[in-house]
């Protein structure tokens, strides 16, 4: 096969690239931005601070990702027992809320376990939306109270409006002797999905990239402003036109459709109903390393800023100067729900404020670092539009011969090793074509 065009330089892109290279296929990777990662991109500042963007690890119980990613980074990782918490009108809850609910308000309590016990024996037949899901499996108090709230803050829409396609592990079912349980009693066992992370040692998660970038030839600064499948070619903003036989694409499908030649009306419009969060990513380096015991924390106020904080330095403690402490808090809106209303840097000082509200920065604290960035496109929001929107776009897709993969091109709520496994089954597909 002549090269193979691989679109974006994420962990999509590389799984594609790796899995090519096992048949000792070449491929060339075009990437948009300066430096190659995606979202898997790590920041090394001069101060010694290092940033993801957005948080980053690897919980994979496959063996083979295991060994992969680890043979990538040489075996220089740290394993992580992971202690994940909650926040909610001042109070810190243990991760999942539904199996904790020690210390709660008497009457929230009362009415969260009379809910519960009425939907264990509440048989509903259909569920519409997760909304409708949510309740059926925790009952109306605690949905409403948690669950429900948190979706406006991270989906930036309402429970009603999504679907409960993306679910897989993420919220915990606890039986009625697990909540009666965390209930009466401070100390719980831990159930949550992931118990324990890696994280590279060195030189944050992109060093997880290290050694499939060898695996592949890296074109920066190569964004993509038009393909034509009939001609089989891609224009480039740098004015490069390249010819590709077969291409495998991680960008995202709003970006994607409207840049193909001859795409119909139908697909262009399919394409631009299919929602995806933005991110404001906030980082904050401090002077000390005790802030919490969480590795990350999910916050269901609304009048707190931030939706979601995690703590780099817990990840790795190379990600900071000796003696310091990190925070990364995520701040989440949508272009379909909730437009971005301010420039990213503007997100700093509300975070710092919310930081020092709830407890975890300190009056004395010397902040040593801020930053703030933008993510264009941070979560797929399953939301009543998807899935038809989306079986127009695959199939068009599918018919013109174009490969796509990762979260944005898969269009899923994928994770880490997910994401390295969809860019191997688009190359796969190629693969198998050929040989067929």
């Amino acid at each position: 096969m002549k090269r193979i065009a691989i679109l974006g330089s994420g962990m999509a892109g590389f799984g594609a690239a790796h899995r090519l290279h096992n048949e000792g296929v070449a491929s060339t990777m075009y990437e948009k931005r300066s430096h190659h990662g995606g979202h898997t991109t790590s920041y090394k500042y001069e101060n010694g601070f290092v940033f993801d963007e957005g948080p980053h690890i690897s919980f994979t119980k496959i063996e083979r990702m295991k060994n992969l990613l680890a043979e990538s980074v040489k075996q220089e990782y740290q394993e992580v027992s992971a202690y994940v918490n909650n926040y909610w009108k001042g109070r810190w809850i243990k991760h999942p809320a539904q199996c904790n609910l020690h210390g709660l308000p008497r009457e929230l309590l009362m009415n969260i376990l009379k809910d519960f016990i009425h939907a264990l024996h509440d048989k509903t037949e259909s569920i519409a939306n997760y909304e409708e899901w949510l309740i059926a499996a925790f009952g109306k108090t605690f949905a409403e109270t948690f669950p429900m709230e948190y979706t406006v803050k991270y989906h930036t829409t309402t429970a009603s409006n999504m679907s409960t396609d993306w679910l897989g592990p993420r919220l915990y079912q606890p039986s009625l002797e697990e909540v009666l349980q965390g209930a009466l009693y401070p100390s719980t066992p831990d159930v949550h999905y992931i118990s324990d992370f890696r994280y590279p040692t060195y030189n944050g998660f992109i060093s997880y990239l290290g050694m499939f970038e060898k695996q592949t030839e890296i074109k920066l600064d190569h964004a993509l402003i038009g393909l034509d499948p009939k001609k089989k070619t891609m224009t480039f903003s740098n004015g490069s036109v390249v010819s590709y036989e077969h291409v495998i694409s991680s960008v995202p499908l709003p970006d994607l459709i409207p840049m193909i030649q001859g795409a119909p009306k139908d697909v262009v419009e399919a394409s631009q109903k299919l929602a995806c969060s933005t991110a404001v990513i906030v980082s904050v380096g401090i002077n000390r390393a005790d802030i919490t015991d969480a590795h990350w924390t999910y916050f269901y106020d609304r009048d707190i800023f931030f939706t979601r904080l995690s703590t780099p330095h817990m990840q790795s403690p190379n990600n900071v100067p000796s003696g310091c402490g990190s925070i990364q808090a995520e701040c989440y809106y949508s272009p379909k729900y909730r437009p971005l209303d301010r420039k990213p840097e503007a997100c700093i000082a509300p975070v710092i404020a919310d930081l020092k509200k709830v407890g975890l920065l300190r009056e004395d604290d010397m902040i040593l670092f801020s930053d703030a960035k933008l993510v264009s496109y941070a979560n797929v929001i399953f939301d009543l539009d998807r899935a038809a929107s989306l079986k127009v776009v695959h199939g068009y897709l599918d018919e013109i011969g174009i490969n796509y993969c990762g979260r944005y091109g898969e269009w899923a709520y994928i994770w880490t090793d997910e994401s390295f496994i969809s860019g191997e089954k688009a190359a796969q597909r190629i693969l198998d074509r050929v040989s067929g």
